[in-house]
Formats: structure tokens, C-alpha cells, sequence
């Protein structure tokens, strides 16, 4: 089942400065965000392998459009999150289906690697509900320079019978990082954790 996207909305944002100190090179963050239909709506379904295979679908394309909004190549991402937001007629479980169980392998090709667990969160809402995308390095969850979050929103979503998709991607940490923890030019990237 191809999932019904009524929108697309993506967020860049980029930070020059942090407490008046100087960010060089400047961080930028994409969000890219679907809006679709939630086929199963205002019912129980046992068997969520449609929308299983959606979340493989929005893996590609959410992550090509992060990627592009920050017009750099996918090998230069350094962290990525996904997150989803259930409208009043969806389940906890509909969110889930999207994002675990094929999202992850989408991305990871878009990012030609990607050996850290992919960093996500799930809640429900109404339109113009805030949703947290969890932020971590993509090749080494241990990297505390790159544990961060991005806040994004889409003013007339989720209606009650959709659900709001995100994956963000980065080009840095958070600005300014100094509490330690495994620095990025020392991952080995081999397990996923350092």
C-alpha cells in the first residue's frame, strides 16, 4: 500500500552564533515532513504490514528530501531522527508500524551508512501539535556532541484521520558542544555505538 500524502513540508534551519560566539562552520538541520492518511483510522487492525511497507516508502523519500534541503551529498550527514505524530483517530502502534520495522534501511542508503540505531519518538495530537525529533550521530550513538532535537510543527496537521512523518538530518552537533563524551573524529563507526 502506497501511503496518501496530502503535503510535504520541510524546515532548514541553520545556526550562525551561540551566546554570541561565532559557530564555524555553521550547523544546519532538515526536517522533511509528510502528511498522509492514516488508513486505519478509527479501527482496530491486527495486521499492520500495509503500513509497515509505507514507512519503507516515506524512508526514501523523507530522507532524499532532507538530504537535498541541505544540498549537501548523504555521506556528509553526520546525525539524523525520525518521529511521528497520530491524529485523534490513530493508535501509538500505527506510528510504530511507520517508523521501525523498514524505515531505518531507506535512510541509511540515502546516507550511504548509518550503523547507530536511528533515534525516534512517537506521540499523538492535533493540528499544529509540536513533535520532537530525537537527534543522534548516525555512525556512533555514544558521540554527546550530536545528542539533540529538532522541534517541528505543521499548522493544519494531523487531522484526526492522518499522521505526520518526519526524518531530520544534520551537518553537526549542537553548536558549541562541551560536555565530553566520544569525539566525532574519533568513531569507528563499527558497531553503532563508537
Amino acid at each position: 500500500m502506497d501511503a496518501r500524502i496530502r503535503k510535504f513540508v520541510i524546515i532548514v534551519d541553520e545556526t550562525l552564533t551561540e551566546m554570541g560566539q561565532p559557530v564555524t562552520p555553521p550547523v544546519r538541520r532538515a526536517a522533511a515532513i509528510a502528511v498522509i492518511e492514516n488508513p486505519f483510522a478509527g479501527r482496530y487492525v491486527e495486521d499492520l504490514s500495509p503500513m509497515i511497507e509505507m514507512g519503507e516508502q516515506l524512508g526514501h523519500i523523507l530522507s532524499e528530501r532532507a538530504v537535498a534541503a541541505l544540498g549537501i551529498d548523504g555521506g556528509k550527514v553526520e546525525s539524523y531522527g525520525k518521529a511521528a505524530l497520530v491524529g485523534a483517530d490513530g493508535e501509538m502502534e500505527h506510528a510504530a508500524a511507520l517508523l521501525h520495522p523498514k524505515m531505518g534501511a531507506p535512510v541509511r542508503k540515502t546516507l550511504t551508512k548509518g550503523a547507530a540505531l536511528i533515534p525516534s519518538s512517537k506521540k499523538r495530537g492535533g493540528p499544529g501539535a509540536e513533535l520532537d525529533i530525537p537527534l543522534g550521530h548516525k555512525d556512533a550513538a555514544f558521540v554527546r556532541s550530536h545528542f539533540d532535537g529538532m522541534q517541528v510543527s505543521v499548522t493544519d496537521a494531523p487531522r484526526a484521520g492522518e499522521i505526520v512523518v518526519a526524518v531530520a538530518v544534520t551537518t553537526g552537533g549542537r553548536p558549541l558542544p562541551r560536555v565530553g563524551g566520544l569525539k566525532k573524529e574519533d568513531i569507528k563507526g563499527e558497531d553503532g555505538l563508537r
